[in-house]
């Protein structure tokens, strides 16, 4: 299960799976890749990076590029894009 389960205000659930990037790779357990595989809707991965750039938000359905890539270049994200994110969940 992933760090968090929330709902928006439409009453539609998502995940959020917590990670903090060491570099470009970000580390995944085979529970959290089979979790991400086997729900590729309404579920999504926010990474911190250690340094100057602060967070990524990744679809969960993208986890098999996000492993074998990387995060790739950084754009920056704020909260409020991250919120407006989750309102659209459907």
């Amino acid at each position: 299960m992933p760090d968090v389960l929330g709902y928006n205000t439409s009453g539609h659930f998502f995940t959020v799976e917590l990670k903090v990037a060491r570099g470009n790779k970000v580390k995944f357990s085979p529970h959290q890749i089979a979790f991400h595989k086997s729900h590729p809707k309404n579920t999504f991965i926010l990474v911190k990076a250690l340094g100057p750039r602060s967070l990524k938000l990744v679809p969960g359905n993208k986890i098999p590029e996000l492993v074998a890539m990387g995060h790739g270049p950084w754009s920056p994200i704020d909260w409020i894009s991250i919120q407006k994110t989750f309102e659209l969940v459907a």
